[in-house]
């Protein structure tokens, strides 16, 4: 039979206490061999391999388990324990063999007496424990005196690892102003030590830097406030160091750190103020609309949201003239012109300007107002202005037979400053190459200075300068529009050479020509023209002429019985007047050609003169021409 035994450093038997373990599953008439306690035959069945029979049988090997301390330091081999076999008799017959993990690298054993010693340092948090296979040979044979068994060595734990804050160090933030007890953050250390044996492993949190703002929960590391009204604009970081102890926290424990650097983040706790209750601005009267006059800031303790502006201007007699924008970028109050200035008319200005803020926090408005006004005066400077015209432009109708030197219009202009500097008129004559007009340098009256014509320039378009005396460089502009009025200067005439013809077997009453005229005047009320035969020709017996009435006219046959060797070309002068007043006329001559026609009044032959028309001949007559001009081929 095997017993096993475990000795400490101290060199006793610890074994014995293991085996006392199993001695109470022993039968009491048991015998003890050797003074070391043995196994009984029925649990060494149940701790076999193999299945047993039913009949008492008696086995030689005992089952243990050995517990060495980790960490030893020592410069001898490690005592573990003894293996021994009731089979030795002590003469060195038996050799003890030890196999499986860490066996001959870990752990060697006296092949003589069974002695197990470790070899080299344990650490349980590396490994907890080794399975390991001892047999007992016959030293001369090599024959296994006893079957093969398997046996564990734990390695028992001492407190050799602090806690350790695997995810330190920790930022964190919470709102300033926050309750006390309110959760921050919770920082966990982690003790590489065997939970289940003592208190190696038991951690316990504690404060060593943060205190009085800060707590932290000994069980649970959670870091809550611990001080009333932590105000981020007082201070705004903070940097905690905490510990952790394991053994509980008790004295021989062991402890580790981390720091928690902690911000408060802000809320709308401060109310905007203005450092000026009064400002004091100046702005150019000429200064441009949206122009910036000054900048006002009221001050505000927070920050990002908590800290913008809205600047509204809520009172004053500039409300009209000025207007405020808030920067979001500074969060300041851009004064700007809102209209133009003038110091003649006004010199100063006063406005009241409020500062808000716009995202209030319920809980803190008993810290208001969150509001504050302050009193801006805006000075408007004086600067030498040009001369200003008044009105601003001028539209003025002249008819085009106006007597050169007529005053068409007076052009008036002064100057705005308080001065009033004495004012010189002059044209820009860019705007009047022509030199159609004049004015008078000291009373403005603009005049005419040529003759002028509708028909050749229905509009003139001129700038008028006003310069001041005193200071040649002030001047001012404005724009005259004239518009040139049409009078009954032109007579009505003929568009274009009219010739006609007149077959030799034409009828009396028979159309052979409808003439228009044309007008370069544009009465108001339309042209109207008037058609009839000129006096010279009143009582011609060959033709006669028709007004339609509608601006045109007819020409007519008085007779039959054209004749081209009696007369082959008839010249029929026609009076054109107009409607106008007064009225004017012209005499256009109407050329009428003898041809000989067919019974349809196709032409067949004209007369040679013929050959010798114009270009702006009508359709008719270039084919008469074409007509006769065959025939005579023909012939």
């Amino acid at each position: 039979m095997w017993t096993s035994g475990r000795m400490s450093n101290a060199k006793s038997w610890l074994g014995l206490g293991v085996s006392l373990y199993f001695w109470g599953l022993m039968d009491l008439t048991t015998p003890v061999l050797s003074g070391t306690p043995t196994l009984p035959g029925r649990l060494e069945a149940f701790l076999s391999d193999k299945p047993q029979p039913h009949q008492r049988t008696k086995r030689s090997w005992v089952w243990n388990q050995f517990f060495v301390l980790e960490e030893y330091t020592g410069t001898d081999p490690l005592y573990v324990g003894k293996l021994h076999s009731d089979m030795d008799r002590g003469d060195g017959s038996i050799k003890y063999i030890l196999s499986g993990e860490g066996a001959g690298v870990v752990f060697t054993i006296d092949d003589t007496t069974g002695d197990i010693h470790a070899i080299q340092r344990l650490d349980r948090e590396e490994r907890a424990q080794y399975t390991l296979r001892a047999q007992a040979l016959d030293r001369r044979t090599g024959r296994p005196m006893e079957p093969e068994s398997e046996f564990i060595i734990k390695i028992q734990d001492i407190n050799d690892n602090e806690p350790k804050f695997l995810d330190g160090p920790y930022v964190a933030t919470v709102p300033e102003m926050s309750p006390v007890g309110t959760s921050v953050i919770q920082v966990t250390a982690t003790d590489a030590d065997d939970p289940t044996y003592g208190n190696s492993a038991r951690v316990v949190y504690s404060i060593l830097q943060g205190q009085p703002y800060f707590s932290v929960d000994s069980k649970t590391g959670v870091i809550r406030t611990a001080l009333m009204n932590m105000d981020r604009e007082a201070k705004e970081y903070y940097e905690v160091i905490i510990q952790a102890k394991d053994m509980g926290g008790q004295l021989g424990g062991l402890a580790g750190t981390t720091t928690v650097n902690i911000t408060l983040s802000d809320v709308n706790d401060n109310p905007p103020r203005f450092p000026q209750k009064h400002y004091q601005m100046s702005v150019l009267e000429s200064a441009p609309v949206s122009s910036t006059v000054g900048r006002v800031f009221a001050k505000d303790l927070d920050e990002g949201i908590n800290a913008e502006m809205k600047y509204t201007i809520v009172d004053g007699d500039g409300a009209d003239a000025f207007d405020i924008n808030t920067d979001p970028n500074f969060q300041v109050g851009i004064i700007t012109v809102k209209k133009p200035l003038s110091f003649e008319r006004k010199k100063s200005y006063t406005l009241k300007v409020e500062g808000a803020n716009p995202h209030l926090e319920m809980r803190f408005l008993n810290l208001g107002p969150f509001q504050d006004t302050t009193t801006v005066h805006i000075s408007v400077e004086d600067v030498d202005e040009p001369p200003v015209f008044d009105p601003g432009s001028y539209f003025v109708e002249v008819p085009e037979d106006v007597a050169i030197g007529t005053t068409i219009q007076t052009i008036s202009a002064k100057d705005p400053d308080v001065t009033n500097n004495s004012i010189r008129y002059s044209i820009d004559r860019s705007s009047d190459p022509g030199r159609f007009f004049y004015v008078d340098i000291t009373t403005g009256a603009l005049m005419t200075a040529r003759p002028l014509d509708r028909e050749e320039f229905s509009w003139h378009n001129i700038t008028v300068l006003a310069m001041e005396m005193n200071n040649p460089s002030q001047v001012g502009s404005v724009p005259v529009t004239i518009k040139v009025l049409d009078v009954n200067d032109n007579a009505p005439e003929f568009p274009r050479f009219y010739e006609a013809f007149v077959c030799e077997n034409a009828k009396a009453g028979q159309l052979i020509q409808t003439v228009s005229a044309v007008d370069q005047d544009d009465p108001r009320n339309g042209q109207h023209f008037y058609y009839s035969l000129a006096p010279e020709a009143a009582n011609n017996p060959n033709f006669t002429v028709r007004d339609n009435q509608d601006n045109t006219a007819r020409i007519l046959t008085r007779r039959s019985g054209f004749r081209q060797q009696e007369q082959s070309v008839f010249y029929l002068p026609i009076l054109i007047s107009d409607g106008g007043q007064p009225v004017l006329s012209s005499t256009g001559t109407l050329t009428i050609q003898v041809c000989g026609c067919d019974d349809e009044g196709h032409v067949l032959s004209c007369s040679p003169e013929a050959y010798m028309l114009p270009v702006s001949l009508s359709r008719g007559a270039l084919i008469a021409i074409l007509a006769c001009v065959f025939v005579l081929l023909g012939e």
